[in-house]
């Protein structure tokens, strides 16, 4: 990992961490900083954290439709900075707006080149989550999401589609900062069994809740 530079009022503090493809424990990287959930991402959040003496923002969006889509378009195989280019490139399109696009519109605006460090890039699974973010943007559109805490707004995000317990979890702590869900994934299964406090007979994909639980 280069560093990465953590700004206090007139100080400013360069962070480094081992490189993305070294180990942390046997099996687990260290990854990008820039990646989530990875452990250079969570190390980064910490060191924030505890120079500013203040909690961090880790809202994507300044809407919870933008945050939703900058979730669903991230994560699963899709390095973050593709997913954040293709959310902005979305956004400018006026994805975000009052009045939903349709998915053909948004499958459009996936299969364009995105700009990305003076490049251009193709977005992975274009017709997959088009299909996903405009069921997602009708649902916000005409329902309320409920927002007096983590779980409800998890709960209600897990009857989109495409929208799994990771994904709602990442959306309900970004958005209301929330510590009544938790967003687990292998690494943090890994972590937890050296650490002996989850079974070792379940899994994300199966036991999410009884993780979250023993977490």
């Amino acid at each position: 990992n280069p560093g990465r530079f953590i700004f206090v009022d007139h100080l400013v503090f360069n962070l480094e961490l081992p490189k993305p493809d070294e180990e942390v424990i046997p099996g687990v990287l260290w990854g990008a900083m820039e990646a989530f959930p990875t452990p250079a991402y969570w190390a980064y959040q910490v060191y924030a954290r505890r120079l500013h003496g203040e909690r961090i923002n880790y809202k994507l969006g300044a809407t919870l439709k933008e945050e939703v889509g900058a979730c669903l378009l991230g994560g699963h195989g899709i390095p973050s900075t593709v997913g954040l280019a293709a959310f902005e490139h979305v956004k400018a399109h006026g994805a975000f707006d009052a009045e939903p696009p349709c998915e053909q519109d948004l499958l459009e605006w996936l299969y364009e080149p995105i700009a990305l460090d003076g490049r251009t890039v193709r977005y992975r699974f274009a017709k997959q989550k088009a299909r996903y973010l405009a069921a997602a943007l009708q649902r916000l559109t005409v329902d309320a999401a409920p927002t007096h805490s983590g779980r409800a707004l998890r709960d209600w995000l897990l009857d989109i589609p495409g929208i799994g317990y990771k994904t709602a979890s990442w959306i309900a702590r970004n958005w209301l900062d929330a510590d009544d869900v938790a967003i687990l994934d292998i690494h943090i299964l890994r972590a937890g069994l050296l650490g002996k406090f989850f079974e070792s007979n379940l899994t994300v994909e199966r036991h999410y809740l009884q993780l979250e639980e023993q977490s």
